[in-house]
């Protein structure tokens, strides 16, 4: 299929990290596939002074650590918010080091505390194993609030693909278990549906980075059997929750050429009517992951969009 792709991304096309998920050898390709990403992708260097750290967290009953890279602002004066963040790829891809860039680049824009979760990865480790990681380190984060000069009212919970659906398990979690209190949701082009039906994940069967077949893999491997069973967990596969009320104030994008379009946009409109306040932002001649092109004029809007976002939603 031909799409409209936007004319300043075209060139990029070939130079992204080609994503190709049909069984575990594929799988093992992509992962050394995306660790290259480093060498394609500009680095970033902070404006302001940024302390960077690496350590691990208490996790889940099976796994006694997670392991956890904490962004603070240097030199700075009392609480500041704090915002859990969830990488992507898919449930099977990724790591702390994959969205090092843009994480640095957010601490120095809004002077918040990120801690960035690296929670095991499918198949080898399947649902709840992420999640529940995801979950203990935003229990670690409210716990630690005082000696991370975190303000614990402000606290939220972002990710991107795979990292945005789990970001939204977690928010239903936070709810559901009694805490910890969030402020606010950023769900980017966020992976929320096992049963794999839209329009957009039919269709999108050879988009760029992720399509269909990459989903029907990602799906299966998260949790453990085929999507689209009668018992998947809202934990899981959020856009499964049957009732959306009383999550934190949300934000969530989408691309036009990504099958996980519509889910995105389905979910925005079941957290509006649900009463979350809820803002969506579509972006036209994008393709799934084209923000790390970040040389293109929609890119730099969708980056702009999320900084004010996070700004807003965490009242800095």
């Amino acid at each position: 299929m031909t799409y409209a792709i936007d004319p300043e991304l075209l060139p990029w096309l070939d130079m992204l990290p080609g994503v190709t998920l049909t069984d575990y050898d594929a799988l093992v390709a992509a992962r050394s596939s995306m660790s290259e990403l480093g060498d394609v992708l500009p680095a970033y260097e902070p404006v302001h002074p940024v302390d960077v750290r690496d350590t691990t967290v208490p996790g889940p009953s099976d796994a006694p650590e997670v392991p956890v890279r904490v962004y603070s602002p240097a030199n700075r004066t009392g609480e500041v918010p704090g915002l859990l963040y969830i990488h992507g790829g898919g449930f099977v891809l990724g790591d702390l080091d994959m969205f090092h860039a843009p994480l640095l680049r957010l601490v120095d824009e809004l002077g918040i505390v990120i801690v960035s979760v690296d929670y095991r990865l499918a198949p080898e480790h399947p649902f709840p194993a992420p999640v529940e990681d995801c979950y203990a380190a935003l229990q670690w984060v409210e716990a630690k609030a005082a000696e991370l000069r975190i303000d614990p009212a402000r606290l939220g919970v972002a990710g991107e693909s795979a990292g945005g659906g789990l970001s939204a398990a977690v928010a239903l979690l936070a709810r559901d278990r009694g805490g910890p209190a969030l402020c606010f949701q950023y769900l980017g082009i966020p992976e929320l549906d096992d049963r794999l039906g839209t329009p957009s994940m039919t269709a999108y069967t050879d988009t760029p980075l992720w399509n269909r077949p990459n989903a029907i893999y990602s799906w299966t491997s998260y949790l453990g059997a085929e999507p689209g069973g009668d018992d998947v967990s809202p934990y899981a596969a959020p856009a499964r929750a049957a009732d959306l009320a009383g999550l934190p104030p949300a934000f969530v994008t989408t691309c036009q050429f990504d099958p996980l379009r519509d889910e995105g946009i389905e979910y925005a409109r079941r957290l509006a009517h649900a009463g979350v306040a809820t803002e969506l932002r579509h972006y036209p001649g994008t393709f799934h992951g084209s923000g790390m092109v970040e040389t293109a004029a929609i890119s730099r809007r969708m980056f702009a969009d999320e900084v004010d976002a996070l700004r807003r939603g965490l009242r800095v």
